[in-house]
């Protein structure tokens, strides 16, 4: 199909179903699929044969997009009603979500040789790498590691030298994770029923370091609160008699 003939079919309506995935590049098996789950807006009925055009291509690319962004065709079905009823525009939503997208935190996986995962912690005491990868803060991959959490990692060697060995930091780790992931999905709840559908993208990037802060605030305070009980316990003289009898 030439470039006039495919723009005249376009504007026309004039596509088959095998045009339609030629033209998209989305399987006819695909396109009958999308069809079913009411993302796809019915063709044009001509006779016996159904006829596409322009705004079917549109809608594929759409959720081609959509997709790619992690949606499910549930939620890409539910998102597209939005649309179609003039409740969403899909320039603002695509805005949105890509700037909620932005990482909250610089710290990604990674893969790394030996060298570079004792630079990353700055420790190199011997069973060090056996004890990252027992607390599966680090993962053995032929001649290189996989490190979930390069920040895990270093903030495990920094600890190690407060006295803190790397199997606590790992615990610690995950008794922070399960009370921060409730949090964070609480706070999510509150933020998207307080905004509703009036989330502004330009909002989205002044919170996101406000939240940080918030959460790097209270947390600091919690700490100190219990820190303070702990030294009016009288506690801290067993952790002190501890650390001397390892000096010793």
């Amino acid at each position: 199909m030439n470039a006039v003939v495919e723009s005249e079919a376009l504007a026309e309506a004039s596509l088959t179903i095998d045009d339609l995935a030629l033209a998209s590049q989305v399987p006819s098996r695909t396109i009958r699929w999308y069809q079913s789950k009411g993302v796809l807006p019915r063709p044009e009925i001509r006779g016996r044969v159904a006829y596409y055009g322009g705004p079917h291509v549109e809608r594929l690319k759409l959720i081609a997009s959509l997709q790619d962004r992690g949606l499910t065709i549930d939620g890409i079905r539910d998102l597209l009603v939005r649309i179609d009823m003039g409740e969403l525009d899909v320039g603002e939503w695509l805005g949105l979500d890509a700037q909620i997208q932005q990482p909250w935190a610089d710290d990604r996986p990674t893969t790394m040789d030996g060298e570079a995962l004792y630079e990353l912690a700055g420790r190199r005491r011997a069973g060090f790498v056996s004890d990252l990868l027992r607390a599966k803060l680090a993962e053995r991959r032929g001649d290189v590691f996989f490190v979930p959490s390069p920040s895990l990692v270093r903030i495990a060697g920094r600890m190690e030298t407060a006295g803190i060995d790397v199997g606590s930091v790992a615990r610690g780790h995950e008794i922070l994770k399960k009370h921060l992931d409730r949090a964070a999905k609480d706070l999510t709840d509150l933020f998207v029923k307080e905004a509703g559908s009036e989330i502004d993208p330009d909002a989205v990037a002044e919170v996101r370091p406000a939240v940080l802060d918030a959460v790097r605030i209270v947390f600091a305070q919690a700490m100190e609160r219990e820190v303070r009980a702990l030294v009016e316990s009288g506690k801290t003289a067993r952790v002190v008699r501890k650390k001397r009898r390892r000096d010793d």
